[in-house]
């Protein structure tokens, strides 16, 4: 994809996030949007858009690489499945950066789509960018919470996952049980190897 191509996909998706932000009225459950990665730094060609949408849910519900509920329909309503997005979500009560999401800049908000940022974005000047980076003492406390709720939630996935109530429960709209599964372990194996990598002691949740 082009560079001025993966902008385009962005701006759309601004006005998409702009367009449900409303639902439900009670109690949005979108509140922002982030790029990171290639787009951010300027690539040309670029493999994809990355992008992180922040849920109005707390950081329980929105386990690392998990596809909280809700999130299909939002994924739908936004297109992010229709190709040229790789997306994550992120609770608004956990920090936007982790380990793999680096320097994350907000594109949108309940404001509306941040224009300032997108001129940046295509005239190339990414050093104006309003980068999100915490200090390194948050990022270690965060990727221990992460790491530790990862876990927890797969151990919640595995205990029943032979439950025929459990299985009927997470059977519909195109997923099925495996899809947990997969996503549960696949979330704690990438913090867990994240923190081995840091010398955080990943390896000693297991215990």
């Amino acid at each position: 994809m082009r560079y001025r191509r993966a902008i385009e996909k962005l701006q759309a998706l601004a006005e998409a996030c702009d367009s449900d932000k409303g639902w439900p009225p009670e109690d949005p459950f979108l509140l922002e949007a982030y790029v990171f990665g290639d787009v951010v730094q300027g690539a040309d060609p670029l493999e994809c858009v990355e992008v992180v949408l922040v849920l109005n849910l707390p950081p329980q519900d929105v386990i690392w690489e998990s596809n909280p509920h809700g999130t299909m329909w939002l994924a739908d309503r936004l297109r992010l499945n229709k190709g040229g997005f790789a997306y994550w979500w992120r609770s608004h009560l956990d920090s936007i950066s982790n380990h793999h999401i680096r320097g994350p800049v907000r594109f949108w908000s309940h404001d509306g789509p941040d224009e300032g940022v997108f001129r940046a974005l295509a005239e190339r000047r990414f050093d104006e960018l309003p980068r999100r980076t915490p200090p390194p003492y948050a990022q270690r406390e965060q990727q221990a919470a992460e790491l530790e709720a990862a876990l927890s939630h797969l151990r919640a996935v595995h205990a029943p996952y032979w439950d025929r109530d459990w299985r009927r429960e997470h059977h519909g709209s195109g997923r099925y049980p495996e899809h947990d599964l997969w996503e549960a372990v696949h979330g704690f194996l990438d913090l867990h190897d994240a923190a081995e990598s840091r010398g955080l002691g990943g390896a000693s949740a297991t215990t």
